[in-house]
């Protein structure tokens, strides 16, 4: 028996994080789950967005999967994603992009898996606002120093590059890459214009590298991944590039096999993981069994995988695509007319997965 919290979040959140739950189980996996609490529900109640006794579960456990939770666009709470990145270290974003038969895209056949630096970078909250006494001095300080001058009525974000946060990065790259037999790593950077911070980047990606004999390595230019990405994405395996970057190209690469419904994730550190879906807690349909839970399923897989129960996760995957290629028993946004009154709920969607299980 294997100890996960599983947070229930907010808006259709506790709805997939349901239906997760029952497909893990229907795998026969032998897990034990604590329920935990985070979002804007709790909030209402205990005056906090993330209990104490949430971040203690997940400390103990080690491992977690957490179903979506809002962030307040422009007031309210901080993003709870990003402070249990930070409260946890969990370094490493890892996001798949797998092609399933059944799901609509443009593109067939992808495989590829995207890993992003979670600390640092442009995202590494080092900022300063316009008009600001710090700010000014701060420009000031930097118009003595540097050829190019800052305007007064500029906003500054700093973007910290680390040998230390970059090797762990490529580390992580490269042995996940080995873990899971796959054959090369790209790092991906502007070191063509950022020369002194993704440089480093680069550097230490070269350097890296060097000891991973049986893994081919190469560098790709951010823009030109981009391009790369569509022309040609089947030449990528594992890609690991800096936060910004990260940030971006893990959601190109989600709408290279049909979008944030099918795209599952994790925030991975040395001691502990959350696995989670991609997408957003659509408050909106909160209590209406309509959501497709299938990417918070998929990060059921990949938990699975990381507490080392492979056949498990290999049964639940199956089933999942052998559902979607079917089409019967997938929610609206999966069919080919989303106004389909053939489409089931959630809760239905799971039941043929858990299906699936059991016949197999």
């Amino acid at each position: 028996m294997v100890d996960v919290t599983l947070i229930t979040g907010d808006g259709v959140g506790p709805e997939i994080a349901e239906a997760a739950r029952r497909c893990v189980d229907a795998t026969g996996a032998a897990i034990n789950w604590e329920i935990a609490e985070a979002g804007s529900d709790i909030m209402e109640r205990q005056g906090t967005p993330l209990p104490d006794a949430t971040i203690e579960s997940v400390k103990k456990n080690g491992v977690a999967l957490k179903a979506p939770i809002t962030t307040p666009v422009g007031k309210g709470f901080r993003s709870i994603n990003v402070h249990l990145r930070q409260t946890l270290d969990l370094y490493a974003c890892l996001r798949p992009c797998k092609s399933y038969k059944g799901v609509r895209s443009r593109f067939t056949g992808i495989d590829l898996v995207v890993v992003r630096e979670n600390t640092e970078d442009l995202y590494a909250g080092i900022e300063f606002q316009k008009g600001k006494n710090d700010t000014a001095e701060l420009i000031n300080w930097l118009n003595k120093h540097s050829s190019r001058k800052i305007t007064a009525d500029s906003g500054i974000s700093i973007k910290p590059i680390s040998v230390r946060a970059t090797k762990r990065i490529v580390r992580f790259a490269f042995d996940y890459a080995r873990k899971m037999g796959r054959k090369k790593v790209t790092s991906v950077h502007k070191a063509n214009i950022m020369k002194f911070s993704d440089g480093l980047w680069l550097e230490v990606s070269r350097d890296v590298a060097k000891r991973y004999h049986d893994i081919e390595f190469e560098d790709r230019i951010v823009d030109n991944m981009c391009m790369q990405l569509i022309q040609k994405p089947e030449l990528y395996d594992v890609i690991v590039l800096p936060n910004l970057y990260g940030d971006i190209v893990s959601d190109l690469c989600a709408g290279l096999v049909g979008g944030l419904g099918v795209a599952p994730g994790a925030n991975i550190g040395d001691k502990i993981a959350i696995f989670e879906a991609t997408h957003g807690s659509a408050p909106k349909y909160k209590g209406q069994n309509k959501v497709n839970p299938t990417a918070l399923i998929l990060s059921g897989v990949m938990m699975l995988r990381h507490i080392g129960k492979t056949n498990e996760a290999d049964k639940l995957e199956n089933a999942v695509a052998a559902v979607i290629a079917e089409g019967k028993n997938v929610t609206y946004d999966m069919k080919e007319d989303r106004n389909d009154p053939t489409a089931v709920g959630t809760s239905e969607m799971a039941d043929a997965i858990i299906e699936k299980i059991k016949s197999e």
